[in-house]
């Protein structure tokens, strides 16, 4: 059992990647030593690199039911850990992390790392696993839905005067 994690650093609209990589869970533990090994590395990294914000792959539907309730546990062990911290949390789900990568939701695990590689500009070619580079992907994810430009180069506005403030030009006094 793997999960992976990443750390990145944003820079104004600069994204780098500090630290990705997999926390292996022994199979032979029982579930909840598992659990709290979770618990344990997110709230390790959360106090290691004070993050602002804690992404995660929200839970997908699959057929077996018991594998849907480990990850579940496990994706909310995780949220606990970034939540008691006092971070924010946002979910995304496996559609929408593929299509902000590689522009099509059904892309595959290799085709998402192959497109992280050139956003990122990173050499290595090698991955320990596709859960490394998955979070690297929910994170990536997170900085374009953060920093996604508003539709049509319009800004939203709060109010008349701010909308005013903000097109003088379009005022006519009549």
């Amino acid at each position: 059992m793997l999960m992976g994690y990443c750390i990145v650093h944003i820079s104004g609209q600069d994204i780098s990647m500090h630290e990705m990589d997999v926390l292996k869970l022994n199979t032979k533990l029982d579930n909840y030593t598992r659990l709290r090994l979770i618990y344990n590395k997110v709230e390790e990294l959360i106090i290691a690199n004070k993050p602002h914000c804690f992404a995660i792959e929200a839970p997908f539907f699959g057929k077996n039911v018991q594998s849907m309730l480990k990850l579940g546990r496990a994706q909310g062990v995780a949220i606990a850990a970034a939540i008691g911290a006092g971070i924010e949390v946002c979910e995304y789900s496996p559609r929408k992390i593929k299509q902000s990568i590689t522009g099509n939701g059904n892309a595959d695990k290799e085709q998402v790392w192959k497109m992280l590689q050139q956003i990122m500009v990173i050499k290595q070619t090698s991955l320990k696993s596709y859960d490394a580079s998955d979070a690297l992907a929910v994170a990536v994810c997170h900085h374009f839905q953060d920093n996604a430009l508003p539709k049509s180069g319009s800004v939203k506005t709060k109010s008349w005067k701010q909308f005013i403030s903000l097109h003088p030009a379009r005022v006519k006094v009549k």
